[in-house]
């Protein structure tokens, strides 16, 4: 590597460390040089009415391939750490991974926004979180005269818009692969599972604390290898939260199927498409009884039990929308209501009565006018825009979804604590990282990543038993936690028989 760079040995003292050290500070600038999507000088305050200008003067072509320069390098060095596991994923991995946004420090003090000059770092961003965890960038919605409205007021929203966590920054945004079809607990003996490779990550992407996650997220996703399968993604709101082009209907049509958990406001009917009406991600019969239409709100709001919910999120099932056939080339989706599918008896098909009282029958509710076309058609095709924001395949709050949905957001939670490990990588700490530019904090982030898949990678196959002996060392102790299915939006439930 010293032939390849350039780095002839120098002297072991203290000046042949800094001719050495200066050699390769250069060619680290020179690359950044070649890789900086930013136009902004570092490691000094300006005017931000010069920032500005040097902003507005940038050729955008130029930065972007810069960008897609710098993400590329990033990645490969982060893709040397999966080397040795290639031939693991690539057998047992089905594509599915889960996608997160991670808060990491920059070497360099933040500015106020009202400061006429900018941050030694200028290409870095506030991450501000409120105890109510709303947007990161709450700090910005702060009225500054909220004070002069009223003593009492102002105590209320100090109260509820109290700052919890404040870090200048950049955004991570973090692509883990998991097999959710495995919960990866040991094997009877102690040892792991060699059948299960432990979450890795395969990919990743940097920008300023929440200024575009969706598409950033879209960044770190095209440089996954494609020799991988794409299956689930699971995000969360914030992905969900997006304009459909900027993620949603960029991942699908990566191939990927999005999981998704929902805020209060996007619970219930969302969308509708010749008749069908989407909840909660999923397209249902528009007679399906308005108790299961409301089954969530009603959670949240306590008007009913958790098992309650439970058995409302089952009986959805009879009047769920199935797919007829895989989507076509276009995303276009040819589905089947209830009664067309076999799961329930509508008077508006004649056909599908006399199944038995085991199957429902739907209670269509008088209109003035025609019939949908859903309920006069044997199928309806939906195209991909049709409540692309919310959809996903796997039925909201069912046992598949849960399993799914929850390993994977267990998978990427897990990571980010692991890479900050204040004993390893430390990789929130902006002390590890003490260059500053966007180009500089890509770079060493790739280095930290790759560093915490190889940790990982170690540990599990010291935890492995070969050849009948035993493990170098245990894998991580697991707690007994209650079965996946009986999870629910509020927590725990005991279900009954």
């Amino acid at each position: 590597m010293r032939e390849r760079l350039g780095l002839r040995r120098y002297p072991d003292n203290d000046r042949g460390f800094e001719a050495a050290y200066a050699v390769v500070r250069r060619l680290l600038h020179s690359i950044l040089k070649a890789v900086d999507p930013s136009p902004l000088p570092k490691n000094h305050r300006m005017a931000r009415r010069h920032a500005e200008n040097l902003l507005a003067k940038a050729n955008p072509q130029l930065l972007a391939r810069k960008r897609n320069r710098l993400l590329h390098v990033s990645n490969m060095i982060l893709g040397m750490s999966l080397r040795e596991a290639l031939p693991l994923l690539e057998e047992r991995w089905k594509g599915s991974v889960s996608i997160d946004a991670t808060v990491i420090g920059t070497y360099a003090k933040g500015m106020p926004q009202a400061s006429p000059d900018t941050s030694t770092d200028p290409d870095a961003g506030w991450y501000v979180r409120t105890a109510k965890h709303k947007d990161p960038l709450a700090l910005d919605d702060l009225d500054p005269g909220q004070a002069a409205k009223g003593k009492q007021k102002a105590r209320e929203q100090k109260k509820i818009d109290k700052i919890k966590k404040a870090l200048y920054g950049y955004d991570a945004s973090l692509v883990v692969a998991r097999d959710p079809d495995h919960d990866g607990a040991p094997l009877p003996d102690g040892s792991a599972d060699p059948d299960v490779v432990p979450a890795l990550i395969i990919a990743f992407s940097i920008d300023k604390p929440s200024s575009r996650p969706g598409q950033v997220g879209v960044e770190a996703l095209l440089h996954i290898d494609d020799r991988f399968p794409r299956g689930y993604l699971a995000g969360d709101r914030a992905y969900n939260d997006q304009k459909p082009e900027n993620f949603q209907l960029p991942i699908r049509a990566m191939g990927y199927d999005p999981v998704y958990d929902y805020a209060s406001d996007q619970l219930g009917v969302q969308a509708g498409f010749a008749g069908a009406q989407l909840v909660e991600g999923n397209w249902y019969c528009p007679s399906m009884p308005q108790p299961l239409k409301d089954a969530t709100k009603n959670l949240l709001d306590k008007k009913i039990s958790k098992q309650e919910w439970i058995d409302r999120i089952r009986a959805r099932a009879s009047y769920l929308f199935l797919p007829k056939q895989r989507p076509d080339a276009e995303g276009h989706r040819r589905m089947m209501c209830p009664a067309e599918s076999g799961r329930a008896q509508c008077p508006l098909k004649p056909t599908t009565l006399g199944r038995g009282i085991h199957v429902p029958l739907v209670d269509p509710a008088p209109k003035p006018v025609d019939s949908p076309l859903c309920c006069k058609q044997h199928t309806i095709t939906i195209p991909p825009e049709s409540g692309a924001n919310l959809w996903q395949p796997l039925q909201y709050g069912s046992e598949d979804w849960q399993r799914v949905y929850f390993r994977l957001r267990n998978s990427v939670e897990g990571i980010n604590g692991f890479a900050k490990d204040p004993l390893h990588e430390r990789l929130e700490d902006s002390g590890t990282r003490r260059v500053r530019g966007i180009a500089a904090q890509a770079i060493l982030l790739a280095f930290q990543l790759a560093h915490a898949n190889l940790r990982k990678l170690a540990a599990w196959a010291d935890a492995i038993a070969l050849n009948g002996d035993r493990p170098r060392r245990r894998p991580t102790r697991r707690r007994r936690t209650k079965p996946i299915g009986t999870w629910t939006p509020k927590g725990y439930t005991t279900t009954q028989p």
